[in-house]
């Protein structure tokens, strides 16, 4: 398959003339060298990418790079056996937008040991409607239950419920089985957040004003948020239930006693998904298109934008008004 001489791609840019990003006609040889070259369908947007494209975290490790730590796509060439021309593909993480240019562009050149088969059960779009948000969610219960988390101890809390991987996080848990309460400070979202799974929509005091050590209120959950929801997450935890860590949306900080540890048994699970293993990989994916692929994905994908839309998408992100996930369009499939 031909590949364009010049495509578009969102890049970001940081050097004498300060921190920029916009539209901008690269070629193959522009991008990082890598063993497979696909033709971009679909990426997302995740906090982490409105942070890099506008410059108000410090994302990217080198530039210029092309944003987009989520795509999807088919090969259009590899020098790797493993994959061959027309094969439908994902990556997420794995440096994308970091250390290597992502997948806002219209053809990705990527490194073939992060590459993922599209697995039987998952179109594109439903990839990236998933994307690292739904692999972090997944990456949580995989971390959960193999530490012998179980419905029988409680419902599962999730945290920043209404953003890209709390939203998925109540699909896919619902879908595995567990009761699940929405912690979200968006009333007003009671009904989209019922509608993806929880059976309880609870405001963030249930979890900010919780005494060091309170009474059990869940089996565990999954924490986006960081300081005083964590904590009062792990203080009104089931014995021997887990929490999962995944994100520092209000803060990074934990101010919180030992006692749920030690009176408790509690876990305490960190969720790294960007640095996962090629293996795991491989499970939570297989997770993702079987038994926990949520049955209302499309009700998590709340917006979908092409290239030109991504600064809007940022602005609306990084002011605290976006909802579910959002889904770039890239290039048409096939």
């Amino acid at each position: 398959m031909t590949i364009l001489a010049a495509f578009r791609a969102f890049r970001i840019h940081n050097d004498g003339d300060g921190y920029r990003s916009g539209i901008e006609a690269v070629s193959i040889d522009d991008l990082n060298p890598g063993e497979v070259v696909i033709k971009t369908a679909y990426s997302s947007v995740n906090y982490k990418d409105a942070l890099a494209g506008t410059g108000q975290g410090k994302i990217l490790r080198r530039f210029p790079l092309v944003g987009g730590i989520d795509v999807a796509g088919h090969v259009v060439a590899s020098t790797d056996p493993a994959f061959k021309e027309g094969d439908p593909i994902l990556v997420t993480g794995s440096g994308l937008s970091e250390t290597r240019d992502g997948g806002y562009a219209e053809y990705a050149r990527l490194e073939s040991r992060w590459v993922i088969p599209l697995p039987t059960g998952l179109s594109l779009r439903e990839s990236m409607i998933l994307g690292t948000a739904g692999f972090t969610a997944a990456l949580a219960l995989l971390r959960m239950t193999e530490n012998r988390q179980s419905p029988a101890l409680g419902p599962l809390a999730v945290t920043g419920a209404t953003g890209g991987v709390g939203s998925l996080a109540i699909a896919i848990f619902a879908k595995a089985g567990y009761e699940v309460h929405a912690i979200s400070g968006k009333a007003d979202q009671a009904g989209y957040l019922t509608s993806l799974g929880a059976h309880a929509v609870l405001g963030r005091e249930v979890l900010e004003t919780a005494a060091p050590m309170a009474s059990a209120r869940f089996g565990g959950g999954l924490d986006n948020v960081g300081g005083a929801m964590l904590a009062g997450l792990l203080a009104q935890t089931a014995p021997y239930g887990n929490v999962a860590s995944a994100g520092l949306a209000a803060t990074h900080e934990l101010h919180a006693t030992v006692m749920p540890f030690i009176i408790r048994g509690v876990s305490l699970l960190g969720v790294a998904s960007a640095g996962t293993a090629r293996d795991i990989r491989d499970e939570v994916w297989r997770r993702l298109a079987g038994d926990w692929k949520p049955a209302n994905l499309d009700a998590v994908c709340t917006r979908e934008t092409d290239l030109d839309g991504l600064p809007a998408v940022f602005e609306t992100m990084l002011a605290g008004g976006s909802l579910g996930r959002t889904v770039v369009r890239v290039a048409e499939t096939r």
